[in-house]
């Protein structure tokens, strides 16, 4: 692990960013270049003293996951994902990984929706990265270990998860995702770990999935309405549509207040809310 040079490039990339280049809010003046390192810090979702530490070359095996996070958080390409990896001492992940680098028009389109939620998924429902909007409706859905940031996995595995969503809407729900579940495994290799773990523990913990993998589906998830109930601002008219990355197979998820609807009032009231809750 080059420590130094770690360091070195993390300062680097976080120095040469705005505030608006990753959908914060810019003016005012600063006594350094680009982005404070607690502003780093809060959009990969570390503590403050531990990115400080890593800037600092005090942190002798950061994680492969802290690692991903923080390279969408600073906006690196690909090929410098690659580079903080190996900086670190650790090979870069697979190109279908969940620690996969993510299509840069994709976090810019996530930027640019700062009033509108969305999130990123991978091709099996792995949530991967989420934008201010997103998290206040819907929870902090990334880095979590296991399977938990899966979409499809807490649907199935943790019941509570369905608590936001119209019980009229179950049965439906279920269907698709077990239907793009298998859509997604079959475009990986059959050795693919990740994909063939998460299908394991599903049908280990959920007899509803089982009898749904049964049953054969195949089926991409598209744009569908969608009944979200929020404790704090009720329940939320939704068109929910997909927005598809050829070059990673990455989706955009972005969830728009449906025409004629008062979901566009009730976002903006959760954006204040869920600004309040961040400060």
């Amino acid at each position: 692990m080059d420590d130094k040079g770690l360091g070195e490039f993390l300062r680097n990339r976080r120095e040469r960013l705005r505030p608006e280049d990753v959908g914060l809010a810019g003016g005012g003046r600063r006594r350094t270049p680009g982005l404070r390192r607690e502003e780093v810090a809060s959009l990969a979702a570390l503590s403050p003293d531990y990115y400080g530490r890593l800037e600092q070359g005090r942190v002798r095996t950061p994680s492969a996951a802290a690692l991903a996070s923080l390279a969408r958080a600073i906006r690196l390409t690909g090929d410098e994902r690659d580079y903080l990896f190996r900086l670190a001492g650790q090979q870069p992940p697979e190109p279908r990984s969940p620690l996969a680098h993510v299509d840069p028009a994709m976090l810019y389109l996530l930027d640019a929706l700062e009033h509108t939620p969305a999130q990123v998924a991978d091709d099996l429902l792995t949530v991967v990265a989420q934008n201010r909007a997103a998290e206040s409706l819907l929870g902090v859905w990334t880095g979590l270990p296991g399977y938990e940031s899966n979409v499809t996995w807490r649907w199935f595995a943790d019941p509570a998860s369905r608590d936001s969503n119209d019980p009229a809407e179950h049965e439906r729900i279920g269907r698709a995702y077990a239907a793009d579940l298998r859509a997604g495994v079959a475009q990986r290799s059959m050795g693919d770990r990740f994909a063939q773990g998460l299908v394991a523990d599903l049908l280990q913990r959920s007899t509803e999935f089982g009898d749904l993998w049964a049953q054969q589906q195949v089926g991409v998830l598209t744009s569908a309405p969608k009944l979200i109930r929020h404790p704090l601002v009720g329940e939320l008219d939704l068109q929910c549509d997909v927005v598809l990355s050829p070059a990673t197979g990455h989706r955009l998820i972005i969830f728009r207040p449906r025409p004629g609807s008062n979901a566009h009032e009730q976002v903006a009231l959760l954006g204040v809310l869920g600004n309040q809750k961040f400060a």
